[in-house]
């Protein structure tokens, strides 16, 4: 018996890196998971495939009545789609602040509500959204993105205000830097992937980057029945970047 046992859930970039991660471990520990992506056909069984395009509506709803269709209910969403952005103020223009905050904040609003009168239902209704390290620390380059991932973890506190009388939970995970697909394509663009890599892992005060797999432990925990108590709240999952202030070494 696992602890999301007859219960559903929607991730969205479920088809890899950290929402696949997410998704698999959901499924392990006993949840019907779909899926909700892009590149919905790389989704493999026991997963369920769902194509969903976050910044549009239409798919989005349809996404989630697909999701409803088959399994019957919707428990547990994790808004976990997101891009990415790099550069400073300067660097991007208007277009491409649309383009990251349509996906990373109002793809959330979209999903979240097209998913709320199913979650309504539920007894074990949870929300978990995929935020980052870069919503709490200064970050170089990451204007952009931080700006979308500080207005997620706002999000997440007004939602989970919001919708405690109707008893579902919102939660959010703060990542570092992680080793995820996305990661590995930002590194081989670098002129030195390698030295890249290791200012990366040195960032972190544990000396490595943090896996998908320790990002999916800390959303199955928030999105589990057994946290039925923490709502608002936040996991960082980021190697002690937040919180410690570590002397160089040597």
């Amino acid at each position: 018996m696992g602890d999301f046992d007859g219960l559903v859930a929607a991730v969205t970039g479920g088809a890899s890196g950290i929402g696949l991660a997410a998704a698999q471990l959901l499924a392990d520990r006993g949840a019907q998971v779909a899926c909700l992506d892009l590149n919905a056909a790389d989704v493999k069984d026991p997963l369920y495939g769902v194509a969903c395009d976050v910044t549009d509506g239409r798919s989005v709803q349809a996404a989630v009545d697909a999701v409803v269709e088959r399994f019957g209910r919707l428990d547990i969403v994790v808004n976990n789609a997101g891009i990415g952005a790099q550069g400073t103020v300067a660097d991007n223009d208007d277009a491409e602040w649309h383009r990251v905050l349509d996906v990373n904040v109002v793809g959330i609003a979209r999903v979240s509500r097209a998913a709320l009168p199913h979650l309504r239902q539920s007894g074990a209704a949870a929300i978990v959204n995929t935020c980052s390290i870069a919503a709490t620390a200064g970050i170089p380059q990451r204007a952009l993105y931080s700006a979308s991932k500080g207005a997620v973890r706002a999000l997440t506190f007004a939602m989970a205000a919001d919708h405690v009388p109707d008893g579902i939970r919102v939660n959010c995970v703060n990542p570092g830097t992680a080793d995820t697909p996305w990661v590995a394509r930002l590194l081989a663009k670098a002129d030195d992937p390698e030295a890249e890599r290791k200012a990366l892992e040195a960032r972190q005060p544990m000396g490595r980057l943090v896996s998908a797999d320790e990002v999916a432990q800390a959303i199955a925990y928030l999105a589990s029945p057994a946290a039925g108590s923490s709502t608002g709240v936040e996991v960082c999952v980021d190697g002690g970047m937040q919180n410690l202030r570590l002397r160089p070494r040597g």
